[in-house]
C-alpha cells in the first residue's frame, strides 16, 4: 500500500525545530521598568504579538516543508462506472482516403454517382476521425484503447479514462496518407491482445473501422477465435462502404470471393456478441457510432492510475503569504508607535 505523503528530501526534517524560535523570549526587546501595576492591559498589543508568532512560525514550518518536497506518490484507485473497455482499431489505408457518398446521394443520377462521389464526399477516413473523437467525449467513464493499422497495426494510447490523450491520438492519425496494403488478421490479434494480463472488469469491445476485407488464412482465423474466445471479447465493424460494393449480407456461396463479405461471415463465428454496420455516407456512420454506444452501457469496474502530486509549490506559497503578513503586522505596529 502506498504512503499518504512522501519527500523528496527528507533529510531536511530535521529542520522542523527552527520553528519553535519565535515562541523563545528575545531579551534586547526586554524593557526594564520598576512597576507595571499602573498600566493598563495591552489587548492590542498581545493579540498582534501572538499573531506574529503563529505567522512567524507557519513560515519557518512552510519553507522547511518546501525544502523537504512533499509529494503524494502515484497510487491506484478502485472506480466503477458504466461502460465498457473499448479498443478502437482504425483502417489508416490508402483507401480510408478516398471520398464517402454524399449526404443527399439517393437523389443523385446512378450514372453519375461515382463522379459526384469523388468530388463532394468528404473523406472516410475524416468522418470516421470526427464521429470517433465525438464518441469518446460523450464517454467519460470509458476505457480506450487506440490502434491503426495498415500492413502493421500500430499502438497510439493503452487503456486510459483521459479522453485528451486518446483526442489526440485520433487527431494524429491524420497526419500522412496511408498504405495501400491492409492486414486485418495482424491487427485483430493485435486489438484483442491488448486485454491480455487485464482483469476482466465488465465490457469488452473491439470496434473495428474498416472500408474493406482482406482474406484470413486458416491459421490466423484459429487464432483470431482463440484470442477472443480467451479475452471475451465482442466485435463491432463499422464497414465504410465504397460506391456500388456489395453489401455484407448479400447470400451465395459464390459472393465469398468478395473478401468483405468473407471477412463478415467469419466475424459471425467469432465467440463473443458480433454487430455489423454498413455504413454509406456520414450520417449513416453516426447511426453506427451512436448504437455502438447504445449497446456498450454495462457496470465496469477499473483500476485508475493517479499520478504523483507535488505540494512543494504549495508550501513555498504558503511561506511567502506568511512573510507578506509578516511585512504588513510590522508596518501596522510600527504607524501604531510613530
Amino acid at each position: 500500500m502506498n504512503a499518504l505523503l512522501e519527500f523528496a528530501h527528507p533529510w531536511a526534517l530535521v529542520l522542523l525545530p527552527l520553528a519553535v524560535l519565535p515562541l523563545l523570549p528575545r531579551r534586547r526587546q526586554a524593557l526594564v521598568l520598576p512597576h507595571l501595576g499602573w498600566l493598563p492591559p495591552d489587548r492590542l498589543g498581545a493579540a498582534l504579538g501572538r499573531a506574529w508568532r503563529l505567522l512567524a512560525m507557519a513560515a519557518l514550518l512552510a519553507i522547511v516543508l518546501a525544502i523537504a518536497g512533499p509529494m503524494r506518490p502515484e497510487t491506484l484507485v478502485q472506480r466503477s462506472g458504466r461502460g465498457a473497455e473499448i479498443v478502437l482499431l482504425i483502417d489508416r489505408s490508402r483507401s480510408m482516403d478516398e471520398r464517402m457518398l454524399p449526404a443527399d446521394w439517393r437523389t443523385i443520377d446512378p450514372l453519375n454517382l461515382r463522379y459526384q462521389a469523388g468530388s463532394r464526399g468528404e473523406p472516410k477516413g475524416k468522418v470516421a476521425r470526427e464521429l470517433l473523437a465525438r464518441f469518446v467525449g460523450e464517454r467519460p467513464d470509458d476505457r480506450f484503447s487506440l490502434m491503426f493499422f495498415s500492413t502493421q497495426p500500430m499502438r497510439v494510447v493503452r487503456f486510459t479514462q483521459h479522453d485528451a490523450v486518446v483526442q489526440a491520438g485520433i487527431t494524429a492519425g491524420s497526419v500522412g496518407r496511408g498504405l495501400a496494403d491492409t492486414d486485418v488478421g495482424r491487427a485483430l490479434l493485435a486489438a484483442i491482445a491488448e486485454y491480455d494480463q487485464r482483469a476482466y472488469t465488465g465490457s469488452r469491445i473491439v470496434l473495428l473501422v474498416s472500408d474493406g476485407g482482406a482474406r484470413l488464412d486458416a491459421a490466423t482465423k484459429k487464432r483470431v477465435h482463440a484470442a477472443a474466445l480467451r479475452n471475451r471479447v465482442s466485435l463491432a465493424w463499422i464497414y465504410l462502404r465504397s460506391v456500388n460494393s456489395l453489401k455484407l449480407d448479400t447470400p451465395g456461396e459464390a459472393n465469398e470471393a468478395v473478401p468483405e463479405i468473407a471477412l463478415h461471415r467469419f466475424f459471425q463465428t467469432l465467440p463473443g456478441a458480433y454487430r455489423a454496420y454498413e455504413a454509406d455516407d456520414p450520417e449513416s456512420v453516426a447511426r453506427a457510432v451512436a448504437d455502438v454506444g447504445r449497446q456498450q452501457n454495462f457496470p465496469l469496474d477499473f483500476t485508475e492510475r493517479v499520478p504523483r502530486r507535488d505540494f512543494s509549490a504549495a508550501a513555498l506559497a504558503t511561506a511567502i503569504a506568511c512573510c507578506a503578513l509578516l511585512f504588513a503586522l510590522r508596518a501596522v505596529t510600527l504607524r501604531a508607535w510613530q
